[in-house]
């Protein structure tokens, strides 16, 4: 038997992240009963989400897809808006199976990649901070920092959710009043580049994400445009966390 969230998230229903939010809320149920998290079942089990019972039978080794994303500015990382801003959802093409599942986030003023994928276990393992996996930005600030400023991003800074620190810094140019710089780090945590230049004194005035993993923001995917990864990239993704390749 499997965990009910990875059960779910292997049959492409959704990241194990928001299948354990529909457990906690209580519109999942195993044999009419109303799940509970630590629960486990098998695909042959009566399962139901808002009363609808789910197939897993049927949908249990769907054909894993990947999406490349160039997310614009503006756009919000959620499939609908209290404020009707526009979302990342309204641009993307259907899957062939199953639906999209967002590997991260970016808050609406960061551009750059962001990656879907209709496997719930890749996107959960690809999240998971115990995959330590690296991402990529370039970080537009204002100012020029000094080589003790540099020194402390690398060593860590205090956050108000714990220390955080880059595992790279690279000055990419120097315009005027405006410095950008290439930075690495292996967290996913809200707005924390953002947040970790912010604790020594310097603002943002643009963020891009140019890598998450093994994937690279392809320089002519231009924003709100969309590619399916080939069978080499998801190879290299499945690879990064040690899932089977497609």
């Amino acid at each position: 038997m499997t965990r009910l969230q990875k059960l779910l998230a292997a049959a492409g229903l959704g990241s194990r992240r928001s299948i354990e939010q529909w457990i906690r809320d209580g519109r999942i149920t195993v044999g009419g009963r109303v799940a509970q998290l630590g629960d486990r079942a098998v695909p042959t089990d009566e399962i139901r989400l808002d009363g609808r019972k789910l197939d897993l039978e049927a949908t249990r080794t769907p054909e894993r897809e990947i999406l490349l994303y160039h997310k614009p500015v503006g756009e919000m990382t959620t499939r609908a808006d209290p404020q009707g801003r526009p979302t990342v959802f309204e641009r993307l093409p259907e899957p062939r199976n199953g639906r999209w599942i967002t590997v991260g986030r970016l808050d609406v003023n960061t551009s750059g990649l962001l990656l879907f994928t209709t496997d719930g276990e890749l996107a959960h393992r690809l999240m998971h901070p115990s995959s330590e996996i690296d991402r990529e930005y370039l970080v537009r600030i204002r100012g020029r920092p000094s080589e003790f400023a540099i020194n402390q991003l690398l060593e860590g800074v205090p956050l108000e959710d714990g220390p955080a620190r880059f595992d790279s810094i690279v000055q990419d140019e120097t315009d005027g009043s405006h410095t950008t710089f290439r930075v690495v780090l292996h967290e996913g945590r809200n707005r924390e580049v953002r947040r970790i230049w912010s604790a020594i004194g310097f603002e943002v005035s643009r963020l891009m994400r140019i890598r998450y993993g093994p994937i690279e923001l392809p320089r002519d995917l231009r924003p709100g445009g969309s590619r399916t990864a080939d069978t080499e990239l998801a190879t290299k993704l499945a690879r990064a966390v040690h899932l089977p390749e497609p």
